[in-house]
């Protein structure tokens, strides 16, 4: 890898990271502005805002016949949510979660991910599938607004601040086409990080010899979960708890059903090699042992110590040292 795919590399991860703290910054202020409340702002706008980079970057590798790399991002950045991320918030901070998300949110996230297993065992995700995925997230956000709202209606305004969203604007921010700008900004930012970034890692892996499912699954899912792990960290940093495991859990509904489904419809993904042949079973079933285990650990007193962290950094160190050697 060159000093200069090195240098695109980081530039486009920097766009990926500003351009959608622009994006979240900018549609939460114009969403308050059009009377949504926080809590929905937080389950809407935040969500996919921080979701944006891994479905351009998908969407790109698609368009570009890199179908591996849309894939192994979705998957390598789901297992990165839940070890990575969510070990080293809670090593800042203990992380506690309501009961809701151990009986209903975790689960459902499971659930996805044996249906992304069974659709995934043609080694072919067409265009049909996409929708059916796309038309999960619609739901899934539909019933999070109801839900929300319901809340919002039973609670103090104060009670449904979320850290995510920004508070009141003022000067640009406080006018709407201020507002706009920073979303199309925002945007425009995402997507040509996005397109440096896979150039990038295609060029990283043609120069070290690897195949694009580890290039997916590895750099480019640890540069587009940026905004999550810069968003949990400063978090707990905080002590604002509020953007923990529910906040994750929702990021990886949000890339099996949104950014698989929205990259099959544009493009069908076609798996290299096979399901089985390629390894990606067995990289889907790690997805799966790790998105499990927030539920194996928090089950009974609803936190994630400092030492549950560490297990959880020790599974990621250890996928990450399988890859490489298999590589």
């Amino acid at each position: 890898m060159t000093v200069t795919h090195l240098i695109a590399f980081t530039a486009g991860l920097l766009l990926l990271y500003y351009g959608a703290g622009w994006l979240v910054r900018g549609a939460s202020t114009l969403a308050r502005g059009m009377g949504l409340t926080p809590m929905v702002i937080g389950l809407t706008v935040v969500a996919f805002g921080t979701s944006a980079p891994e479905l351009v970057v998908s969407l790109v590798s698609a368009a570009k016949g890199k179908s591996m790399i849309a894939l192994g991002n979705v998957v390598g950045s789901n297992i990165c949510n839940i070890a990575l991320i969510l070990g080293l918030t809670a090593m800042f901070q203990p992380v506690t979660t309501s009961r809701i998300v151990i009986s209903r949110d975790i689960p459902l996230m499971l659930a996805i991910s044996v249906f992304l297993l069974l659709l995934s065992f043609n080694s072919f995700i067409g265009r049909v599938e996409g929708l059916i995925l796309f038309c999960g997230i619609v739901a899934y956000t539909w019933f999070n607004y109801k839900v929300a709202v319901r809340v919002d209606r039973t609670m103090p305004v104060s009670a449904g601040a979320n850290p995510g969203v920004s508070p009141p604007a003022a000067g640009l921010m406080g006018k709407r086409w201020g507002q706009c700008l920073m979303i199309i900004g925002g945007t425009a930012a995402v997507v040509v990080g996005a397109d440096m970034l896979v150039d990038a890692a295609v060029s990283a892996m043609s120069a070290l010899g690897v195949n694009e499912k580890f290039v997916g699954l590895t750099v480019v899912a640890l540069g587009t979960s940026v905004p999550e792990l810069a968003t949990s960290v400063v978090a707990a940093m905080k002590k604002e708890m509020d953007i923990s495991l529910g906040n994750l859990v929702g990021s990886n509904v949000f890339n099996i059903l949104s950014v698989v489904g929205a990259t099959a419809m544009v493009k069908p993904i076609v798996i290299s090699g096979g399901f089985i042949g390629s390894g990606l079973v067995v990289d889907y079933l790690v997805m799966m042992v790790i998105s499990a285990l927030p539920w194996a650990l928090m089950r009974r007193d609803l936190t994630i110590t400092r030492r549950k962290g560490l297990i959880l950094l020790g599974c990621y160190a250890a996928y990450v040292s399988f890859l490489i050697l298999k590589s």
